[in-house]
């Protein structure tokens, strides 16, 4: 054992506070004024005294001192620094899985949008692995690849025919063995962004559980800065579209909430379509620790005349519903909002709702809009037929609120005419009866209300071979009951 290692290690710590002193180029008057600066009570002659080793500072006197060393050695070079009497936090991460989310976020911060994929590929490096960002067309058919550095975009994945498909509909990690890749879902929440496509070093690395865990760690940082970051920029939504939207289309998209959100208690799930010609379909909602409120809209017309009369019923449902007011006065706002702005003949249909997380008693007003399906154990059990009254901004003489008492384990089904009116070649109906032999089959199959919404949507359009006459929307949600821990 040599005379360092057999020192104490207040002794070894002197002696590294020396020749980093040296190091640095401190006079002792020059330690001292820094010593003093961070806060250190010994005066000159006591610094003298320690580091002649008469003396033994406090251990912390002794670690602001290092300290003070250390803060000079870092503005000339880092390799040469003095150790501390206690274990102090590690600084930025420079490997690891933290390294890589480290890296991803501060990146972001000063990036447009349009880079994340190129930056989440840097973020990967540092796991070791290849990544690219395949992201969900609005249609949610395809996964489109965005670009990425010298990588160009554009090529699709279909949702119902590929592995990576697969895992974005069910929301779990696949692996390829004939690709050598991942597909890890990105999720922000409860919505459904897309997938990263994953490529480790070995092939063996395809069934490790840490790097499946550190990829779905990054895939879901990913997925929030998307959901945060795309709104200032437009690359992104561009790369994912396949043609340009109309007007009315982007009125109403820009005023939806997410496709897809839930809590511990509530998942629920809404689709538009057509996804790039939308004219008076729109629905809303807000979740909390008590209520979870639901509200789907039909304005009379097409196009932006009729994109403009239902962002307005949305506005005036808005503006009610986070002033705390119940849903007969978010009925009344709506109403007057629509008669104050399109007098005449103008009206929307529509369905508001308010459920009781805790009791499961659900409060709705029915306003000339289809009539709502209840599902309990997989069937339809009733239509809620309550609370009936004329479409907003025509009247408000006899607005009622009906109420039901939901069970955990309940579903609700709100939708619009363009659903069960849609029409083949033959001029048949989609009809309510098919709408309920889908939904009672997926919801026996399994299927979540995100996926069971993106599956009937496409029935919906296969059935009128992929070309609406009208608007078609539809909201699912889904109630556990359970309450929050």
């Amino acid at each position: 054992m040599t005379a360092h290692e057999r020192a104490s290690p207040e002794d070894q710590q002197r002696s590294a506070l020396r020749a980093a002193q040296d190091h640095a180029g401190l006079t002792l008057e020059d330690l001292w004024v820094r010593y003093f600066a961070l806060g250190g009570d010994a005066d000159l002659m006591d610094i003298d005294a320690h580091l002649s080793g008469l003396t033994l500072l406090p251990a912390l006197q002794r670690d602001i001192l290092a300290h003070a060393v250390n803060e000079r050695l870092d503005e000339l070079i880092t390799q040469h620094r003095v150790p501390y009497s206690r274990i102090l936090r590690q600084g930025e991460p420079t490997t690891g899985p933290l390294a890589a989310l480290v890296t991803l976020l501060g990146a972001a911060g000063s990036a447009p949008p349009e880079r994340l994929p190129t930056l989440v590929v840097a973020a990967g490096r540092i796991l070791g692995v290849g990544v690219s960002v395949h992201l969900i067309d609005p249609e949610q058919r395809h996964l489109i690849r965005m670009p990425s550095g010298d990588i160009p975009g554009g090529a699709r994945l279909g949702v119902d025919s590929t592995l990576a498909g697969r895992a974005f509909r069910a929301v779990r990690i696949l692996a390829s063995e004939r690709d050598g890749s991942l597909w890890v879902p990105i999720v922000d929440g409860a919505d459904r962004l897309g997938v990263m496509e994953v490529t480790p070093a070995s092939a063996q690395d395809l069934h490790d559980p840490a790097l499946r865990q550190q990829c779905q760690w990054l895939a879901s940082l990913l997925g929030h800065l998307i959901v945060s970051m795309q709104p200032y920029g437009d690359e992104l939504e561009r790369a994912r579209l396949s043609q340009p939207r109309s007007p009315s289309a982007q009125l109403i998209w820009q005023q939806l909430p997410p496709l897809t959100a839930g809590t511990d208690a509530f998942v629920l799930a809404g689709m538009l379509e057509p996804s790039y010609d939308i004219g008076g379909d729109a629905f809303d909602y807000a979740l909390s620790e008590r209520t979870v409120s639901l509200g789907i809209f039909d304005a009379v017309g097409h196009g932006l005349p009729a994109g403009l009369l239902a962002a307005a019923a949305l506005a005036g449902y808005r503006s009610a519903r986070r002033d705390g007011r119940s849903v007969y006065d978010q009925a009344r706002a709506i109403d007057d909002i629509i008669a104050n702005c399109f007098p005449g003949s103008d009206f929307v249909t529509g369905v508001l709702a308010e459920l009781d997380v805790q009791t499961g008693r659900l409060r709705y007003l029915n306003a000339g809009h289809p009539r709502p399906l209840l599902l309990r154990n997989g069937r339809v059990v009733k239509e809620l037929t309550e609370g009936r009254r004329v479409p907003f901004g025509l009247e408000t003489a006899g607005l009622t609120v009906g109420e039901e008492i939901l069970q955990p384990g309940d579903w609700l089904a709100l939708y619009t005419d363009g659903i069960t009116e849609a029409r083949d070649a033959s001029g048949a109906w989609f009809g309510e009866e098919r709408l309920v032999e889908f939904l009672t089959h997926e919801i026996a199959a399994g299927q979540p209300p995100p996926e069971t919404v993106r599956r009937v949507t496409q029935a919906v359009l296969s059935h009128q071979s992929g070309e609406l006459q009208d608007d078609a929307s539809i909201l699912l949600a889904s109630w556990s009951g359970d309450r929050p821990s």
